[in-house]
């Protein structure tokens, strides 16, 4: 993201949609009234709903805040997988309090990134990152919530987990960014792929193949706003306003109805997450 780059224009509306996977904070949201500004754009093009996902505590804690500022808006806590050290016990005991809160409709996002360690200062191990997606998968389960899953350099490893510990019911991989291996061996466990702008970028040749594949009842769209903005803004800021973008690109490769994508998104955002 760049601030070089002037923020996308409003796209064409295309209703109903609903935001996945957004951080409302890290788009400049701090109280009702800011998040009501960026909540309302996106309504004014038909992303009617958005989920705001945590990273740390400070933003867990937000999050639910936020759902109860605006009911268009739900929460998703849990520590980020590069800050899986920072999961102590009172970190635990915060997280399953936030995550019983009837405005949170997933766990996440946690899973593993193996692409940060040795890269980021004070980024959790590889050791810890599955110490803490463990503990995750755990409290998921005694909710009865989904698993929102953060997966960067590491299929063999989450799905090992994932098969080891027993997943929940509903399993979320946030912005799938893996091959079509990857995707048909979540589709075979009933696993949803949520895509992001990243599937609209001409060079992710194996995102995309993968994008074709995932049926129907197993897809979503989200933005992981303020990050990943569709081609062809790519590097600017994004927002929630800029989903139908992604919506459209994917219809295209899918060779689907762009409007009944939508639907049929929307239809799996609100069976996935109770809404």
């Amino acid at each position: 993201m760049s601030n070089k780059r002037p923020a996308p224009a409003l796209p064409e509306p295309l209703a109903p949609i609903i935001d996945a996977h957004t951080h409302l904070d890290a788009c400049g949201a701090t109280d009702a009234a800011s998040i009501a500004v960026i909540v309302d754009r996106a309504a004014s093009v038909g992303v009617g709903q958005v989920v705001t996902v945590a990273d740390d505590l400070a933003a867990a804690q937000w999050a639910v805040r936020a759902a109860h500022w605006d009911s268009r808006v739900y929460a998703a806590v849990a520590l980020h997988p590069t800050r899986a050290n920072a999961l102590d016990e009172v970190a635990k005991a915060e997280l399953e309090r936030l995550g019983a809160d009837p405005r949170v409709v997933a766990i996440g996002e946690t899973g593993l990134d193996y692409y940060w360690p040795g890269k980021l200062d004070g980024c959790a191990d590889i050791e810890t990152q599955i110490e803490g997606f463990r503990w995750h998968i755990d409290l998921a389960k005694r909710l009865r919530k989904p698993l929102m899953i953060h997966n960067r350099e590491a299929d063999h490893d989450l799905l090992t987990v994932l098969l080891d510990e027993g997943a929940p019911d509903t399993v979320i991989f946030h912005c799938f960014s893996s091959d079509t291996t990857m995707a048909l061996a979540c589709v075979a466990e009933g696993y949803v792929l949520s895509f992001s702008g990243t599937v609209s970028f001409k060079n992710a040749h194996e995102l995309r193949e993968a994008a074709k594949v995932v049926p129907d009842e197993l897809i979503l769209v989200e933005t992981d706003a303020p990050y990943l903005t569709p081609h062809p803004f790519r590097g600017a800021p994004n927002e929630s306003y800029c989903l139908p973008y992604t919506v459209r690109a994917l219809a295209e490769l899918r060779e689907q109805d762009a409007a009944e994508l939508a639907k049929i998104t929307t239809a799996n955002a609100r069976r996935v997450y109770g809404i």
